[in-house]
């Protein structure tokens, strides 16, 4: 899957992840129909992202994002926060306060130049480190 120019914000995840980078998004060479994003549909998501506490928090809440709650950053946020610094040295809650303050379309283009592959166009995945076209 090749890069795209623009990034639309439903690939912003309501915890602060960029859903384009995510390893289920960018795998599409081993799945047929890439994941939507945290904000579409469960169908084809691992177990883990259909049932995630957080996206199941904000159901029945007046906005779509953490860091619009009063409550930002909650237990919740703070423990994935901790494993995305430990495991692969992003901050969601920096993501978030980035999109707060400069809105979802500059924090894409800003992860667009981040996580574009410079060899073949492709997206290297967050999680492994491997671009989704030349597995470079």
């Amino acid at each position: 899957m090749d890069m795209p120019l623009t990034i639309s914000d439903v690939m912003f995840a309501p915890c602060g992840m960029n859903c384009m980078v995510c390893y289920k998004h960018c795998l599409t060479k081993k799945v047929k129909k890439p994941c939507g994003g945290c904000l579409t549909s469960d169908i084809g998501k691992p177990k883990h992202c259909q049932t995630c506490e957080i996206k199941n928090c904000l159901k029945g809440k007046a906005f779509t994002y953490c860091y619009k709650c009063e409550e930002f950053p909650c237990g919740q946020i703070k423990r994935l926060e901790k494993s995305y610094q430990k495991n692969y040295s992003v901050s969601l809650i920096e993501n978030s306060l980035y999109v707060k303050q400069y809105g979802i379309a500059a924090f894409m283009n800003n992860q667009r130049s981040k996580y574009l592959c410079d060899r073949c166009g492709g997206i290297i995945s967050l999680h492994d480190k491997v671009c989704s076209e030349c597995g470079v």
